[in-house]
């Protein structure tokens, strides 16, 4: 599904998302995340065995919310997870970098010692209120 450049330009804003996935008993989780627009995907990233981590793998299926005030993007879609080292790094930077305007090399220690996971989200549907 293509965004309208409204809702494209309110994604590429700082904003946090809220991730929703699906528990093994059916139930929804949700994470507040860091995420970027990257073309037609969302992309984010976790570090392995969260629990966001597991349920991704077991369905894909998810949706984030992007909100201010009763200006919002909703979006659901499917995850691809991708469990490549130098990808994932890569993100987890990418991601530090736009939220932290300030980031220099050696912030965040601890990325650079976890396994990283980058989640790479579908646009399958989308609702957009109060944009455009």
């Amino acid at each position: 599904m293509a965004l309208t450049d409204g809702a494209r330009r309110f994604l590429d804003e700082r904003r946090f998302a809220v991730l929703a996935t699906i528990n093994a008993d059916g139930s929804p989780q949700q994470t507040v995340m860091w995420f970027q627009l990257r073309g037609d995907s969302i992309m984010m990233n976790t570090a392995a065995g969260r629990l966001k981590a597991l349920n991704v793998r077991r369905d894909p299926r998810v949706s984030i919310c992007v909100e201010d005030e009763y200006r919002y993007v909703s979006i659901a879609g499917r995850v691809v997870v991708i469990d490549d080292h130098d990808t994932t790094q890569a993100d987890i930077y990418s991601l530090a970098r736009r939220y932290n305007p300030d980031f220099k090399d050696g912030d965040y220690p601890g990325f650079a010692t976890e396994r990283r996971l980058t989640l790479l989200m579908s646009i399958d549907k989308a609702v957009i209120n109060g944009l455009d």
